[in-house]
């Protein structure tokens, strides 16, 4: 059984993913140019990895062991530049919340796919028709709010 704590804390994490949009849209406003809020955005980021990484685990990895790495394995920094770059852009463009839905339906759609066929050296998890049903569900549900915004 998964930790209470654990739940807490995604959920936690992921409250805080529409913020992002709307901040960063803030940020590229005062500074003229929505790309630049990214970067401000990613050098805090860095920062506060950093200081994690130090106060809270074994310290800075060593720069020789980034050798080890297959190309593939850099992909997450891409799809987090990516995913806050089309936040901080496309939040001001299509709202809040029309981002996030669309955001999080991909996310569910892809996450199914990843656990059925084990893609990128995840654990391989069948999916099943309850979990099928959530996703179409799930879809239904975007079709909806798009109606309803008159799309």
């Amino acid at each position: 059984m998964i930790n209470i704590k654990y739940l807490i804390w995604a959920l936690l994490a992921g409250s805080f993913i529409p913020v992002v949009g709307i901040l960063n849209g803030r940020v590229g406003r005062v500074l003229g140019e929505p790309l630049h809020a990214s970067v401000l955005l990613f050098g805090v980021a860095i920062l506060l990895a950093i200081t994690v990484a130090v106060l809270a685990g074994r310290g800075l990895p060593n720069i020789g062991d980034f050798r080890q790495l297959q190309p593939v394995e850099y992909l997450a920094g891409f799809v987090v530049a990516f995913y806050v770059i089309s936040a901080t852009v496309l939040a001001g463009k299509i709202g809040v919340a029309n981002f996030i839905v669309m955001a999080v339906s991909g996310q569910i759609i892809f996450s199914l796919l990843i656990d059925h066929f084990g893609l990128f050296g995840a654990p391989i998890r069948p999916v099943n028709l309850l979990q099928l049903g959530g996703a179409s569900m799930l879809l239904g549900g975007l079709v909806i709010t798009q109606l309803a915004n008159g799309k």
